[in-house]
């Protein structure tokens, strides 16, 4: 019977997405990015003059993200460019009466002037002054740019996704080999039983022939005291439980990031002990082996959502 590929839905913290729009004689460009991070860490940067729009970002953010460095960027452009000219009815008043004031002397004098070119008024100062078009109505800007802002959000959990699925399968595969080592240190511990007993009755031998008047019982209960101490089993059944538990992470589709660093402490507290313990060449070699394998799961556990 095939063995079914694991589920892995873990999210990384690590994402990227950007998206342009067009509409309400405005062009804009929204880019999402993220790194990891302990908590949650958004950073905004949005134009002034579009009220309510960085709560409404914060919100849509908040309801997709829950974990990382992340850092939303608006960038919007007006596209009618520079300012149209308007004709002053006041300036314009002033330059015609003084145009007909300058052809009356002229004729007065016997000169004749050419004539006279709209252009030429226009050039007058005061005739013409600069005029901003009107804003449109920043309500339904910021209904389309917030529509847009969800499809890149939509991208942005997308690329998360994709990375996510890949670390999870990197996580997947150390677990899986934290289980191996967990078994073959079970199986080394299996092994040395014997030799562990015979060493014991040995040692118990070895007090009662120096020391004739010693109490069997008692230095009995100090080696099994000893040999208790030298027991690997609740490790070995602790890390067995680790490895369920870090099974079930990877396949929850919450964030469980901070969960997963919480059992890779865990993990590291029993390899640890399993080789203070471990009494044998073999078994503190197996030892080690787990804690390499654990570091390097907690180095990619750091980008997990």
């Amino acid at each position: 019977m095939v063995k079914p590929d694991p589920i892995h839905r873990t999210i990384s913290m690590t994402g990227f997405a950007s998206l342009r729009g067009a509409a309400h004689n405005h062009e804009w460009m929204w880019e999402v990015r993220a790194v990891n991070g302990k908590g949650m860490d958004l950073r905004l940067r949005l134009p002034d003059g579009i009220g309510g729009l960085e709560p409404m970002v914060r919100a849509a953010v908040g309801q997709v993200v829950a974990r990382g460095n992340v850092t939303v960027n608006l960038k919007l452009t007006h596209n009618e460019g520079a300012d149209l000219p308007r004709v002053s009815p006041n300036g314009l008043t002033a330059a015609l009466i003084a145009v007909a004031h300058i052809q009356y002397e002229a004729g007065e004098r016997g000169l004749t002037l050419a004539p006279t070119r709209a252009s030429d008024i226009m050039a007058l100062r005061g005739v013409t002054e600069q005029h901003s078009p009107d804003l449109p109505d920043t309500t339904a800007l910021r209904t389309v740019l917030l529509a847009d802002l969800t499809r890149v959000l939509t991208d942005f959990n997308s690329t998360r996704a994709t990375e996510g699925a890949a670390l999870g399968a990197v996580i997947a595969a150390q677990v899986d080999r934290i289980e191996a080592l967990t078994a073959a240190a079970l199986a080394a511990a299996n092994a040395r039983r014997p030799e562990v007993a015979a060493a014991l009755k040995a040692a118990l031998q070895r007090v009662i022939d120096s020391a004739p008047a010693a109490d069997p019982n008692r230095v009995a209960q100090e080696l099994a005291l000893l040999a208790i101490k030298a027991d690997v089993t609740e490790e070995i059944d602790r890390l067995t439980a680790h490895i369920a538990a870090a099974r079930a992470l990877l396949a929850d589709p919450a964030p469980v990031g901070r969960k997963f660093e919480f059992l890779s402490q865990e993990f590291t507290r029993e390899a640890n002990t399993l080789c203070s313990k471990s009494g044998s060449t073999i078994l503190t070699a197996i030892g080690l082996d787990l804690k390499h394998t654990i570091d390097q799961m907690r180095e990619q556990i750091q980008n997990v959502e």
